[in-house]
């Protein structure tokens, strides 16, 4: 899949949702390891978090973040990209609240926050994925608007 730069578009998430904002700084990305730890467990440290967002920021990666107050309490990863199977989409890499905050409608609004970041930037889809025994998931996804599209098959290589 490829990605095509894009300016980020803070403005779209500020004037329908002030308790969203992109998280950008090198504070932002300290602040975000702890929630999006719980959707990674896999993640060691937050200086391999850091380094990988930094990483794939060069490859259009984004964080949004959903704050309570001062706590960051949700966040969205997320990407442009271009592919002959969707034309232009916004995918969505990531997509947790943290576990004391669940409940409380941050997932829908940061959905609705990259709907419109989509939109704006002439996407005609949003792409997200999520394993097959994850009905908890798939049940939110569902009410939130989106449906099944693709049944995606990997296969796991043998790396050095």
């Amino acid at each position: 899949m490829t990605y095509f730069p894009h300016q980020h578009l803070p403005s779209v998430l500020d004037l329908a949702d002030t308790a969203l904002r992109p998280l950008d700084s090198a504070g932002d990305l300290r602040m975000a390891y702890p929630v999006m730890r719980e959707l990674r467990p896999h993640l060691s440290s937050e200086c391999e978090f850091v380094a990988a967002v930094e990483r794939m920021h060069l490859q259009g990666y984004r964080l949004v973040g959903a704050f309570d107050g001062a706590a960051l309490v949700a966040l969205a990863g997320y990407r442009l990209q271009d592919n002959f199977v969707y034309g232009n989409f916004l995918y969505v890499d990531d997509l947790v609240t943290a576990e004391a905050h669940r409940s409380g409608q941050w997932g829908a609004r940061l959905l609705r926050a990259l709907e419109r970041v989509a939109r704006a930037e002439g996407c005609a889809r949003l792409v997200l994925d999520t394993g097959l025994s994850n009905a908890r998931a798939q049940r939110f996804y569902f009410r939130e608007g989106l449906y099944t599209g693709a049944l995606r098959f990997q296969k796991l290589l043998d790396t050095p």
